[in-house]
C-alpha cells in the first residue's frame, strides 16, 4: 500500500508521514528532501536560481518515479498537486490530504524562510486555489488544526485499517 500526503504548507505532511510510515512498517518519502539529495540543491535555491516551474517538473519526475516504485508512504510538496500529470499519477495510490486552515498553517511556519512560497504576495489565494485541488486528488481527508501528530497519526491508520475514511 503507497500512501500520499498532500495539503499546505504546515499542514503536517512530514512529521505525521514519519510516523505514519513508522507505524505500517513502510518507508517514507519526503519529495522535497528527495529532490534537495539528487540535485545537492536546496528547493528555496531551486527556486530562486531556476524558477518554480523548473522546480514542479524536476517535483513530478520524483513523484512519479517514487510511485512506481515499492510501497511507501509519501510527503508531496504542498503545491505538487497542481501538476496534472501528478494527479493522475494518484488515482493508483492513496490520496490523504491533510487539510490546515490559513491562519493554522501562518501560525506553525511563521517566517520560513526555507519555504519561498511564502514570500509571494498572493499566498492566500495560493491556499484558496489549492483547497479545491487537494479535495479533488484525494481519497479522504484529515483535520489537522490543533491537533496533536500522534492523533492525526491515529486517525489516518484507523482509516486505512478499514479501508474508508472517516469523513
Amino acid at each position: 500500500m503507497t500512501v500520499v500526503l498532500m495539503g499546505f504548507m504546515g499542514a503536517g505532511k512530514s512529521t505525521v508521514g514519519y510516523m505514519l510510515a513508522e507505524k505500517l512498517g513502510l518507508p517514507f518519502v519526503d519529495i522535497d528532501i528527495l529532490i534537495e539529495h539528487r540535485t545537492r540543491r536546496r528547493v528555496r535555491d531551486i527556486f530562486s536560481e531556476d524558477g518554480e516551474a523548473e522546480f514542479r517538473r524536476l517535483e513530478h519526475e520524483a513523484i512519479v518515479e517514487v510511485l512506481s516504485g515499492t510501497d511507501a508512504v509519501v510527503a508531496l510538496g504542498g503545491g505538487a498537486v497542481e501538476h496534472p500529470g501528478t494527479r493522475e499519477a494518484l488515482r493508483n495510490v492513496i490520496a490523504v490530504h491533510l487539510e490546515v486552515s490559513y491562519e493554522e498553517a501562518l501560525l506553525r511556519i511563521g517566517n520560513d524562510d526555507l519555504r519561498p512560497m511564502m514570500a509571494r504576495p498572493d499566498i492566500r489565494d495560493v491556499y484558496d486555489r489549492r483547497l479545491g485541488v487537494y479535495s479533488e486528488a484525494a481519497d479522504f481527508s484529515v483535520k489537522t488544526d490543533l491537533r496533536r501528530p500522534e492523533e492525526v497519526v491515529e486517525e489516518l491508520a484507523g482509516n486505512l485499517s478499514l479501508g474508508k475514511p472517516s469523513g
